[in-house]
């Protein structure tokens, strides 16, 4: 076991740059040689007398570079199946989670607020074109949702009380027992 550590710490810079070459990163080729590592000092019983100790390790490097490349991918489909979910529109499901109350405490809102919640977070517009109809940036814009948002948020709190502190979901407060019906 020792002559084989000495034998891989010996060839340590060249199996840093073969995956440094084949993954591109350097931190990312020095985690793949470290695990390559302790894999092969793991299994150090299982290698053959006349097998070469390098040969042997690089076809264990290769295998983690492999695997490397197979979670990115898995983690990559991951991100893009969620990010489609994100970008379809919403359930039905989802839309009566939204309590009722929202819609009845819109027009206590400024009426600015109530415009921006009304065309943003009911109706889904995108918030370029939105910004430019009211002749402002889209930095004024988010900021303005925000404080709308807020003061939604406020009103909620006030008619709801307890439904919403618990993220209104689901309400089945009087005033959203009344809008449903």
């Amino acid at each position: 076991m020792k002559d084989i550590a000495e034998q891989l710490a010996g060839s340590l810079n060249e199996f840093l740059e073969f995956a440094r070459g084949r993954l591109g990163e350097p931190a990312l080729a020095a985690d793949a040689v470290q695990e390559s590592l302790l894999k092969a000092l793991r299994s150090a019983d299982q290698i053959r007398d006349d097998q070469s100790v390098k040969a042997w390790f690089y076809r264990i490097l290769r295998c983690t570079i492999i695997d490397l490349y197979r979670r990115r991918d898995v983690r990559q489909r991951a991100l893009e199946k969620f990010q489609a979910e994100v970008d379809s529109p919403p359930t039905n499901e989802e839309e009566r989670v939204t309590c009722a109350c929202v819609e009845r405490l819109i027009p206590a809102l400024k009426p600015e607020y109530a415009t921006l919640v009304r065309r943003l977070d009911l109706n889904g517009e995108n918030p370029e074109p939105v910004a430019a109809s009211l002749g402002i940036t889209k930095n004024n814009l988010t900021v303005r949702l925000h404080r709308a948002r807020q003061q939604l948020r406020d009103r909620l709190e006030e008619m709801c009380r307890v439904c919403a502190k618990h993220g209104c979901l689901d309400c089945t407060c009087d005033t959203a027992t009344q809008t449903r019906n």
